[in-house]
């Protein structure tokens, strides 16, 4: 019989530093993109939603600002 796993509870990182997800921090908001480019889900992350939300909007703005990147260059 397999026991079950704990799981270890994840802390927002913006909460705790009591930051807001802006455009502008590159450094923070790559902490939280794939390296294919996509956004790291909420349950991986450990984001409340209220900052996912947000988080979300800066990655975008930041993309359409050309200071992140649609999508992974094409590995060969």
């Amino acid at each position: 019989m397999a026991m079950p796993r704990r799981r270890i509870k994840k802390v927002c990182w913006f909460e705790q530093n009591n930051v807001e997800p802006d455009y502008k921090d590159i450094k923070i908001i790559s902490r939280y993109i794939t390296e294919r480019g996509k956004i790291v889900p909420r349950r991986l992350s450990g984001v409340t939603s209220k900052n996912q939300r947000r988080l979300a909007v800066a990655v975008k703005r930041a993309r359409h600002l050309a200071m992140l990147p649609f999508v992974a260059e094409n590995i060969k």
